[in-house]
């Protein structure tokens, strides 16, 4: 049997443009948030969990409206943080590095290891688990299914409401079932990281 995570990430935020660091959700990030809603319709989830900040409490309200199982529920482990060091990172990422405070990152390896440690386990029965939060956690979570380079977290950036699914399975290998998938959405709807091809 396999435990299935939906990794989420929130819908786009009001003004972070402007570099807002937290907000509700842009009208567009409402859409956003709705679309994938009908989309995670049909899917019985056993738990569902999101980060606390106002970003991803809007998406996981709007989404809880349509989906199956438990309400979601705030998690400090899902909280938008910076996963890793530099430590062995190609020299072009040394200027991000560069400006975050070392007291970030320890408090960001320490939050991931207790969310792994949480939400990569096994079961004997399916189980389906809806996690909202931050296009870094996500990377980090696909990067330990993987097996990457602690950095790697970095080169897996996802849209905004993308949704990347993880399947986890006793006995046999993982699998990365789903990466940053838009086809929810319309391409003038899809913002996030980067600019996407009109596909």
């Amino acid at each position: 049997m396999s435990h299935f995570l939906y990794l989420v990430r929130h819908g786009e935020q009001e003004n972070a443009e402007h570099g807002i660091a937290e907000g509700p959700l842009s009208e567009r990030g409402r859409l956003q948030a709705h679309a994938l809603g009908r989309r995670l319709s049909r899917v019985p989830f056993t738990a569902a969990h999101t980060s606390p900040l106002d970003r991803a409490l809007d998406t996981a309200g709007v989404i809880d409206t349509y989906t199956q199982g438990p309400p979601t529920q705030p998690s400090n482990l899902l909280f938008d943080c910076v996963p890793s060091s530099g430590e062995d990172a190609p020299d072009s990422y040394e200027s991000f590095f560069s400006g975050i405070e070392p007291e970030l990152v320890e408090a960001g390896q320490a939050q991931m290891t207790d969310a792994i440690n949480a939400y990569f386990t096994r079961s004997r029965e399916d189980e389906h688990t809806l996690l909202i939060t931050h296009n870094f956690v996500i990377g980090y979570f696909v990067r330990q299914l993987l097996g990457l380079p602690e950095w790697a977290w970095l080169t897996l950036g996802t849209g905004n409401t993308a949704l990347t699914v993880l399947r986890l399975r006793s006995g046999r290998p993982d699998e990365l079932k789903l990466f940053g998938d838009l086809s929810h959405l319309e391409p003038q709807d899809r913002t996030g990281v980067n600019r996407f091809p009109d596909v």
